[in-house]
């Protein structure tokens, strides 16, 4: 039968939060308040321990009798089946009174195995003590039984009763056994004395258990001395970690030779022992026990590896030792293949390089043979921790390792190489624009997938492309000639867009410019886009004469008149709506430009236009004959009137916006008129304006590298280790360099835990009243997935408190881990209970409940309702930052948004600004030179992310009124409902300026 641990069931009434997935404004729902006595489950219910939860229903009067009936007879299954059905009724509330002498005088003789572990478990949960608390004096019928099971010639049931006797408290019940127990711990076989260990364990733990078994420790410690089972020695050694720690030290030192030759579940104990054991910060012995753990290392147990990795980054910041701890979790990283297991080795190892970054420099490349694993999150999480690493040294092994990782998705052997290539081109991107000299090793590489049928991986590609462009000029004349000799490959518009402004932009000989130009009328084919023949039909003037089967028109109803005077059909052929495919090498393979613009994308017909203009402007300015400059002049208008002409006609689905006629008429005008003015906006300034753009970022980044090197552990004054002057008396080296770690830090005040005091102030919450008979304050601790809540309860009356209990429940994403037990309160003492509750998502969560007790004179229970503890969201979330490309996509995809309208008695746009920032712990995407000014308006953007891997997403729309006070819009966008309902709470309650 399996057994599980349950502790409380609270009973609330819990309405859900409102679900409205679509944009409109939302705002949280009022919570409902559960009725105090609701919260409490009945009180035998309540006060009862459980070890094992099994369902049933509930029973009746006649089902009792068949119960019994049943026991009293012959027929063993059929008892068997009347104590299972008796076990269910008394775990879901039944007491069954009648049904305890009935089983003492028909199932304590039986002698079926079965039977007999049902009744350890009808034991198990009966009520053993009454109301006074005293135990009951039935129970002495059954020692006499369990004596005797622990005497039986069967393992099996001496076996099962020692377990058994490991979650019986009652000492009234256990002293007579004692004896019995102690023999168990010489039986030849290890089944019984694995568990006579972990019952001996188990009683001298009881409150004055000691005094039954008063030498535990030292019968245990004889017993592990000659043991030769596994889990037999680890339950030996537990009980002494536990009970008599210095005896365990003793014998882990003793046989510290032998420790890799223990068994898996022995080494975990040893480990967990040297944790407990170096806890203090003044442990003499410290390099002892790293050498132990140094030395597990090598176990062939996973498990074991792993946690030595831990403890040995815990116990010492040696360079030795974390050089062990980070090659040991990479080894573990590319042999374990659960692809949760590698994600939590990630977590640690980006832990090691927050604290020790020149030590996982080390091993960059170990952490990048992870990229063999197939999991999108596992890559992600790899790619993000190496960037981290970068160094002069290790920059060209990195990327060469991540362009062999960009060939490998060409096979497309992978679902979701696109996705993948897609980051590996930002990661290149990263190391690129951090150590611009390797960018020429890899950027025409990179080239290739401009016609990547991944769209947002060509994107990435062309943004790359441009980037560097502009800040290598070495590669500014191959890149260019790359590009045009490709540009037939891209199939997006919007790289489309981005290439042809680099080519426009960057062609600067003569050869260059003719070259763009030539490529741009290649790809666009034969002008003009249509003609109309006499039949009516318009036929594509690129295209053969012969009818294409796939061909696809639109016609228009109004017939127009021929030179001849005849009447004809307009039509135009509208081949790629979508975009087409084409055959490499073919005619039509070549004209993406055409194709493109002929399915109505007028924003790229104007950057064609835009980017000839350029180009012309530059070959007047390189070409030496002006015959050849016009005639260029001369062609490029005939391309942009073409495309005038088709934006115009009636042909395709939609017309040419205004944006893009206003572009393109432009550029008409200043072919046919050009001053120098305006040739120095179009060939200078454009490119002046990227180059500040670029300028700006990465001055941002060099603003942010500075902060956080601002936060240094070294310092000026900082102690210099000399540890060639210390006298070594026989260490190794990393028990030299640990030993000088704890001079430095005991010299430094490194021992000393570095608190707030006002902050720990700020998070104690008062949960009674001073009035109240039982006053009660609340030390809230937030980390991450758990809340630790420190209760202090203090007596105010002159009388003993019996059973007194917090009971809690919580509201939201919020569950508590265990159900805190029951005290006795002596006249104005003071007691400590702590209580755990694990939270799920982001999302602001309530704890509320009571504190009930009982007194000597008075007979019902008493109950103090405590204040509620609301959990803040500011607690989970934490400011982060994103590409813009990223924000965007993500506004686009998230369902649930949260519109607050602007209320404040702040006046000023960019304080209100800030204050939200502060308010919110959020990172304000909007760079600082797009919110100089004074133009009484503001729009800016800002990213957060959450513990649970959740995105905020806010945008802030304000503007200044004639009265000078603000108004405008926060909306706030997220996957979930519940972090865009408690942001917008937030930010509601904190915008008008208040603290």
């Amino acid at each position: 039968m399996v057994e599980v641990c349950v502790y409380t069931t609270v009973y609330m009434n819990n309405s859900p939060l409102p679900a409205q997935p679509v944009n409109p404004p939302r705002s949280r729902s009022t919570l409902p308040r559960p009725d105090p006595t609701t919260i409490n489950p009945p009180a035998g219910a309540m006060d009862k321990p459980s070890t094992l939860l099994v369902h049933f229903d509930k029973g009746s009067a006649a089902m009792v009798n068949e119960i019994k009936a049943d026991l009293e007879g012959s027929d063993v299954a059929a008892k068997v089946e009347a104590m299972k059905r008796a076990v269910m009724l008394l775990l879901n509330g039944e007491t069954l009174p009648t049904l305890f002498i009935t089983i003492v005088r028909y199932v304590l003789p039986s002698e079926d195995h079965t039977i007999q572990k049902l009744l350890l478990l009808y034991l198990e949960i009966i009520d053993k003590r009454n109301a006074a608390g005293r135990v009951l004096p039935e129970m002495i019928l059954i020692c006499q039984n369990l004596r005797n099971n622990l005497q039986h010639p069967n393992e099996y049931i001496r076996g099962v009763t020692l377990r058994f006797l490991c979650r019986l408290s009652e000492l009234e019940v256990l002293e007579p056994l004692v004896p019995s127990i102690l023999k168990n711990l010489e039986h030849r076989h290890h089944f019984i004395r694995r568990h006579a260990l972990s019952a001996i364990s188990a009683i001298y733990r009881l409150p004055q258990g000691d005094q039954l078994i008063p030498d535990a420790p030292e019968l245990v410690e004889r017993a592990l001395a000659s043991e030769q089972d596994a889990s037999a020695r680890r339950n030996a050694f537990l009980m002494l970690c536990l009970c008599g720690t210095e005896r365990a030290v003793v014998y882990l030192v003793s046989n510290a030779e032998r420790v890799t030759e223990w068994p898996d579940l022995l080494q975990m104990a040893a480990v967990d022992l040297i944790r407990k054991v170096c806890r203090s910060p003044n442990r003499a012995d410290k390099g002892r026990y790293i050498k132990i753990i140094l030395s597990l290392l090598s176990s062939p147990s996973t498990a074991v590896v792993y946690e030595c990795a831990g403890a040995i980054v815990s116990l010492s910041s040696a360079p030795t030792a974390v050089r062990a701890a980070a090659e040991t979790y990479c080894k573990l990283l590319s042999s374990q293949s659960d692809n949760n297991v590698r994600l939590i080795l990630l977590d640690r190892l980006n832990e090691l390089h927050t604290s020790h970054r020149d030590v996982m420099v080390v091993v960059v490349m170990d952490v990048l043979r992870a990229l063999a694993s197939p999991n999108l999150d596992v890559k992600r999480k790899v790619l993000d921790l190496v960037l981290d690493l970068l160094t002069p040294r290790n920059v060209e092994e990195v990327v060469l390792y991540l362009k062999k990782e960009v060939v490998k998705t060409q096979s497309g052997e992978l679902e979701k190489d696109g996705e993948y290539r897609q980051m590996l081109v930002q990661a290149i991107h990263a190391c690129a624009v951090e150590y611009p000299e390797v960018a020429g090793s890899v950027v025409h590489l990179l080239m290739d997938f401009l016609g990547d049928t991944n769209i947002a991986a060509a994107v990435d590609v062309v943004l790359f492309v441009r980037e560097i462009i502009e800040t290598n000029p070495k590669l500014c004349v191959s890149m260019i000639q790359r590009l045009s000799d490709t540009f037939y490959q891209i199939r997006a518009s919007r790289v489309c867009s981005i290439t042809l402004w680099i080519l426009g932009e960057y062609s600067l000989s003569l050869s260059e410019v003719e070259s763009a130009i030539a490529t741009i009328k290649q790809c666009l084919g034969d002008l003009p886009f249509f003609t109309i023949s006499e039949e009516g039909e318009t036929i594509d003037s690129s295209k053969p004469a012969h009818p294409m089967v796939n061909s696809v028109t639109v016609s228009s109803r109004r017939p127009v008149v021929l030179a001849d005077g005849t009447y004809a059909t307009q039509s135009a052929a509208t081949e790629a709506i979508s975009t087409p495919s084409f055959t490499p090498g073919s005619l039509s393979s070549t004209l993406n430009l055409r194709s493109l613009i002929l399915s109505g994308d007028f924003f790229l017909a104007a950057v064609v236009a835009c980017t000839l203009t350029k180009l012309v402007l530059r070959l007047e300015e390189v070409q030496p004959s002006k015959v050849e400059a016009n005639k260029a002049c001369t062609g490029a208008l005939l391309v942009i009137t073409s495309i005038l002409q088709l934006g115009l006609s009636s042909y395709l689905p939609q017309p040419i916006d205004n944006d893009s006629y206003d572009r393109i008429v432009l550029c008409v005008k200043l072919l046919c008129n050009i001053g120098d003015d305006v040739r120095r906006i179009w060939l200078q300034s454009c490119r002046q304006s990227f180059a500040k753009m670029l300028a700006e970022k990465q001055f941002r980044d060099t603003e942010e590298m500075r902060a956080k090197a601002q936060i240094s552990h070294g310092q000026p004054d900082d102690l210099i280790d000399f540890y060639h002057l210390k006298s070594r008396k026989g260490m190794s080296q990393l028990e030299l360099e640990d030993e000088v770690q704890d001079d430095l830090k005991a010299a430094t005040g490194g021992f000393t835990k570095e608190t707030d005091g006002a902050n720990r102030l700020n998070r104690i919450l008062q949960l009674t009243g001073f009035s109240d008979p039982v006053y009660a304050e609340a030390f809230v601790t937030v980390h991450q997935y758990d809340i630790v809540l420190d209760v202090t309860v203090i007596n105010r009356t002159k009388e003993t408190l019996q059973n007194l209990c917090l009971e809690l429940a919580t509201m939201g994403d919020l569950k508590l881990v265990d159900r805190p037990q029951n005290y006795t309160l002596a006249p104005e003492s003071s007691k400590q209970i702590r209580a755990s509750i694990k939270v799920s998502s982001t999302e602001t969560g309530v704890i509320f409940g009571n504190i009930v007790y009982e007194t000597s004179n008075v007979m019902e229970r008493s109950v103090v309702v405590l204040n509620d503890i609301h959990i803040d969201i500011m607690d989970y979330i934490s400011p982060a930052t994103c590409a813009d490309v990223t924000f965007r996509n993500m506004w686009a995809e998230f369902e649930w948004e949260n519109k607050v309208a602007v209320n404040t008695v702040i006046q000023d746009e960019k304080k209100f600004l800030s204050h939200v920032i502060k308010s919110t712990n959020m990172k304000c995407l909007t760079p600082q030179s797009a919110l100089d000014g004074e133009c009484g308006y503001i729009a800016a953007n800002l990213y957060a992310k959450s513990v649970f891997g959740e995105d905020a997403l806010v945008n802030i729309s304000i503007e200044k009124q004639i009265d000078g006070k603000l108004s405008g819009y926060i909306r706030i966008r997220s996957k979930t409902q519940g972090i865009a309902l408690s942001l917008g709470d937030k930010i509601t309650l904190k915008q008008k300026g208040g603290s």
